[in-house]
């Protein structure tokens, strides 16, 4: 039997809200799935949800998925690989029972009434909810315009956002509060292909006069007033065709050395999917049914006792539930936060022990001081976060340990620590393709102190933070041939002797 056979598929309640008081319009012409978080045709609650509303209505289901021009930090990078996704849901809808009206906008504001425009016509829409960036703000937005009810559906992770009911502040009692609540979840799983069911009928096309003004017409990047400086990463599509391939490298090459040589950056151990989860083009829902798939598990095998180990409560292999511990636990503790603490990227959000002593060592003396412009061109004197920082704007990410140190040495060489977030936000969310997401705010507020306790002995700058140093790294990882491949030239033979 597949993993897919165990769990339910029906969407539970717990992860549906409305978005506003108007009615459903049972005489509408269609049901709206307004996509913008989950851009995905698989393993999607709301995606589900909106065709299951369409077929208890009788009526054909719209999906839209519209890109927009002036989202902070838009450029090719981020834009070429929404649209990656956006060509396959194309190819893969085509004579589909589904209208598909994707949209990417040519200047900001031109996509304004669009998306009243379609709920004009609909029985109701349903949205995407998602805690972080500019999307809360904007499907709250939209709700209050609407004349038709407006439904959103959390397809974050395996536990619903509305599952627990405080943010958590350490990983451990989050990680123990999983393993106690999860287990009544793991019974509901999203449709691995919730289309597959018949739907009732397909629209020929929408309304001539929607279509002048808001045609569905492949993007130009050259055109769009996004930044073109920061350019594709080479060899990396997006898209669900992409992120399938890249868990089945996964699977296939790397999960059997996750939990011992995941650190090393020779080594290269990471699962690369980071930013196909941030944009939704793959599920926390269909990574943990490979994983289980793979591993042959069965629920039976969870731990009885919740007591918040990294280790051994799932069964699995010392491996896999490294990897889930990283997928699973420290993804969704972001989201956790983002959804009950809406000022969670703020520095304000730290907890009271860090402000106290980042607050009290402000005016320590660095023994650095860089600028935004010389972090962003990886000019320190450091070969090893110079190289990590090239990384950064070559590939759009940085090795997973290494990204702790590049964190931890931006607080050490700037200013402030208000300055040093500044930075840290700047350069993750305008280069990673994994930035502007819960996770990756968690790993930068993380650098200083979010999800951590005070460390002794307490030291310049840092205070009671945690700290971390390029020359232990040195000590500890496997880092020749990251150094040749990322750092300038010239600044390899300055760490060469004690590289391991």
């Amino acid at each position: 039997m597949e993993i897919r056979d165990k769990f339910v598929t029906s969407v539970p309640e717990i992860r549906i809200q409305a978005c506003n008081a108007a009615p459903v319009r049972p005489d509408g012409e269609y049901v709206l799935y307004w996509m913008t978080a989950f851009r995905r045709l698989g393993w999607n609650f709301a995606l589900e949800r909106a065709a299951d509303r369409a077929r208890e209505l009788g009526r054909p289901l719209v999906i839209f998925e519209p890109l927009r021009a002036g989202y902070p930090w838009a450029s090719d990078r981020f834009h070429r690989f929404v649209l990656d996704g956006m060509a396959d849901h194309a190819r893969r809808l085509a004579g589909a029972g589904v209208l598909y009206h994707p949209y990417v906008e040519p200047a900001p504001g031109q996509g304004r009434g669009l998306l009243e425009a379609l709920a004009g016509r609909a029985c109701l829409v349903v949205a995407d909810d998602d805690p972080a960036f500019f999307l809360p703000r904007m499907v709250a937005a939209a709700a209050l315009r609407l004349k038709v009810r407006m439904e959103k559906v959390d397809s974050n992770g395996l536990l619903p956002l509305r599952a627990a009911d405080r943010a958590f502040t350490a990983a451990y009692h989050f990680r123990r509060f999983l393993q106690r609540v999860l287990p009544d979840h793991l019974a509901d799983f999203p449709e691995e292909d919730p289309l597959a069911s018949p739907l009732p009928g397909r629209l020929p096309g929408l309304p001539p006069e929607i279509l002048r003004r808001w045609p569905a017409a492949p993007a130009d990047l050259g055109r769009l007033p996004i930044d073109h400086a920061v350019g594709p990463v080479v060899d990396v599509r997006g898209g669900e065709q992409a992120a399938a391939a890249v868990l089945e490298r996964f699977l296939n090459e790397r999960l059997g050395g996750y939990g011992e040589r995941r650190n090393h950056p020779d080594d290269e151990m990471s699962s690369g999917l980071s930013p196909y989860l941030h944009f939704g083009h793959v599920s926390a829902h269909q990574l943990f049914a490979a994983v289980a798939a793979r591993e042959e598990w069965t629920p039976e095998r969870l731990g009885p006792d919740a007591r918040g180990a990294v280790e051994g409560w799932w069964g699995m292999s010392p491996a896999a539930e490294k990897f889930l511990d990283e997928a699973i636990t420290w993804r969704e503790v972001g989201y956790n936060m983002a959804f009950h603490q809406p000022d969670f990227d703020q520095y304000g959000s730290l907890p009271e022990w860090a402000l106290r002593t980042l607050g009290k060592h402000e005016r320590d003396p660095r023994p650095h001081l860089y600028s935004l412009e010389e972090f962003e061109a990886a000019a320190t004197h450091d070969p090893v976060w110079n190289a990590a920082q090239t990384q950064l704007v070559r590939e759009g990410r940085i090795h997973n340990y290494l990204r702790m140190l590049w964190g931890k040495k931006v607080l050490h060489w700037s200013a402030s620590p208000r300055e040093a977030l500044a930075v840290l936000v700047e350069l993750n969310n305008k280069y990673a393709l994994d930035g502007r997401d819960p996770n990756s705010c968690t790993g930068i507020f993380w650098c200083l102190g979010r999800y951590d306790r005070p460390w002794a002995p307490e030291r310049p700058v840092f205070g009671s933070v945690r700290y971390m140093s390029t020359e232990s790294t040195l000590r500890k990882l496997r880092l020749k041939r990251y150094l040749e491949r990322y750092a300038a030239k010239g600044r390899i033979a300055a760490c060469a002797p004690s590289l391991p």
